[in-house]
């Protein structure tokens, strides 16, 4: 192992270094500073004679005369079962005053890309609680299904409430207990600490702890260590899918924060900018971190991702929820409107898309056909909505009968359907008979878009029948 003396510049979090010999990309790198300390960094570009090294804990104390030792290897994750209840920095170090972390393996965070052809298609349902997401915009095994918020919205109360909900149903076979078989990370990336005290105090009071990994990279924390917090999470979802067997939920809040490292280390190495000032490779590096969900055939686990991202100005165009959008396979859609109404939590549904939803859901768990009620609730709920811009010049007064009926369902589906709290777990049965009890204030040729049996088997004819399904 050589050690040099050799920095030429130090620019933001990046250190440039002469070197005699080839090193190569993404190497480790210690640096120790003057006054005894030892950095660890990155070997971001190398060319012949320099290199540039991107430090995790920052470039404070470094000054021309530390010594950089690379260590010719990448960076690894250390990983084990045991990492299950753990509370671990953004570099994936303990903070939790546990004891150290004893691993089975050390695996390279920057991951291997999934074979295609060893893809398996995600087809199987994650039961959120979330009636929003359950049941109209459904989370399948092996999805990646962004969330797009905005400033000062409850998205982290939503990340919160998913992730001690989460689960996966029991197979119909009558096999064992699956819940035993999830897991959630949770990659908390450049929050605060008032933040990060809100998710421990959850996490630590309904017991979510148990069967989560935390990591948490705050927003004091030097930007350079945001690239590699969801790598780091990743990795350990992936062992613990792909080796132990678990199906694995994988939050990550904010990814706005983690574009945001990208392009202050960008222009640190004085990058020619693509869109808004961020690196043009960031369609790539974003792909590198979703890409790595998915289900391999023949492994019984699977990772399944829901990047959570504040858009700024509330811009959906912004280049990071435009890019994460081509990318994912749908979006949730966390509403300001909705919000100033009281919704808890505040989706809408109408922007909201979950493309895999249709090959996750079917007859047999639920009341009917899910994607069959799924379909009317949107195409009422959306009439409902077109209605109320015409009252607004035109008043209830004008429109027939039929119409107000339509704005009754939109008004009740908000205050029924999206609105039922944060800490109140809905089961997609529970979510289907809500469906349902609306779907009932319409005439029966009115729901066109539900198979007859289905209809007649679930209609709720009249109001004893509704009074009797809502005390079920």
């Amino acid at each position: 192992m050589k050690e040099y003396q050799t920095i030429t510049e130090i620019s933001g979090p990046l250190v440039f270094a002469e070197v005699d010999e080839p090193v190569g990309y993404d190497e480790i790198v210690e640096i120790e500073t003057p006054d005894g300390d030892t950095l660890r960094g990155q070997v971001l570009e190398s060319s012949e004679g320099l290199v540039s090294i991107q430090v995790f804990e920052g470039t404070g104390g470094i000054d021309r005369n530390a010594s950089v030792r690379f260590l010719g290897e990448t960076m690894k994750m250390p990983v084990t079962e045991d990492l299950l209840g753990r509370v671990l920095d953004g570099s994936g170090n303990p903070i939790d005053d546990g004891p150290e972390i004893v691993p089975e393996e050390r695996r390279d965070i920057v991951g291997a890309a999934i074979n295609p052809y060893s893809r398996e298609y995600p087809e199987e349902f994650i039961q959120t609680g979330v009636s929003t997401i359950d049941g109209m915009n459904t989370l399948v095994r092996g999805q990646k299904l962004p969330i797009f918020s905005g400033s000062g919205l409850p998205h982290n109360d939503l990340a919160l409430q998913i992730a001690r909900q989460a689960t996966v149903p029991e197979e119909e076979d009558g096999g064992d207990d699956e819940a035993s078989d999830f897991a959630v990370i949770f990659g908390a990336i450049g929050i605060t600490a008032e933040e990060a005290n809100e998710f421990m105090q959850d996490f630590e009071r309904t017991g979510a702890l148990e069967r989560s990994v935390v990591f948490m990279n705050l927003a004091d924390d030097p930007a350079v260590e945001r690239t590699v917090t969801p790598r780091l999470a990743l990795t350990t979802a992936e062992y613990l899918a792909f080796e132990k067997d678990y199906h694995v939920l994988v939050i990550l809040t904010d990814i706005t924060n983690y574009c945001e490292a990208l392009r202050e280390i960008g222009a640190a190495r004085e990058e020619v900018p693509g869109r808004r000032g961020y690196p043009g490779y960031m369609y790539t590096d974003l792909a590198q971190l979703y890409e790595r969900a998915g289900r391999i055939e023949g492994r019984e686990g699977s990772v399944t991702q829901i990047p959570i991202l504040t858009m700024p100005s509330d811009d959906i165009t912004h280049p990071i929820p435009d890019l994460t959008g081509y990318i994912t396979e749908g979006q949730i859609i966390v509403d300001r409107s909705l919000n100033s109404q009281g919704a808890k939590p505040p989706i809408d549904v109408s922007d909201s898309l979950s493309r895999l939803m249709d090959d996750g859901i079917g007859e047999g768990l639920t009341r009917g056909d899910h994607s069959d009620v799924s379909a009317q609730l949107y195409a009422a709920y959306a009439e409902g909505k077109d209605l109320r811009d015409l009252v607004n010049i035109v008043g209830r007064e004008a429109l027939s009968e039929r119409d107000n009926k339509y704005l009754d369902f939109a008004d009740r589906f908000e205050e029924e359907f999206v609105q039922q709290g944060y800490d109140t777990d809905r089961t997609i049965i529970e979510t289907l008979e809500i469906g349902w009890e609306l779907l009932s204030m319409f005439p029966k040729e009115e729901l066109n878009r539900i198979d007859e049996d289905a209809i007649e088997e679930y209609y709720l004819e009249d109001e004893s029948e509704v009074a009797e399904a809502t005390a079920d």
